[in-house]
């Protein structure tokens, strides 16, 4: 992660968790916004690419430091949901502790 002073945060890892909130105006033909496992792959779209990587060396950190702000951020904006779904926000754990929410 990129600092302040614009020095390198030394190398170190995480185990990510990241909650993807959506919604809709009315639920579908059996009562639900969207299929989970739809959601899942949607979101692994976005998130498989960082996985087991360093992210400071994938091009959509080019210009986003990879702070759980960031993760969050560029999970939100890489997500294409179905018609009529809608992202309300998507939170990153950084630790069991601390997180970041990025609403659109």
């Amino acid at each position: 992660m990129r600092l302040y002073d614009g020095a390198l945060e030394p190398l170190h890892g995480h185990n990510w968790k990241v909650k993807v909130t959506v919604a809709a105006e009315k639920l579908d033909a059996i009562g639900v916004v969207m299929d989970f496992h739809e959601l899942e792959r949607v979101v692994d779209r976005v998130v498989g690419p960082m996985h087991n990587r360093h992210l400071n060396d994938l091009p959509m950190f080019a210009e986003v430091n990879p702070s759980a702000e960031g993760v969050a951020m560029r999970v939100g904006s890489g997500v294409k949901l179905p018609a009529g779904i809608r992202l309300v926000s998507v939170e990153v754990w950084e630790t069991s502790e601390n997180s970041a929410v990025y609403r659109p």
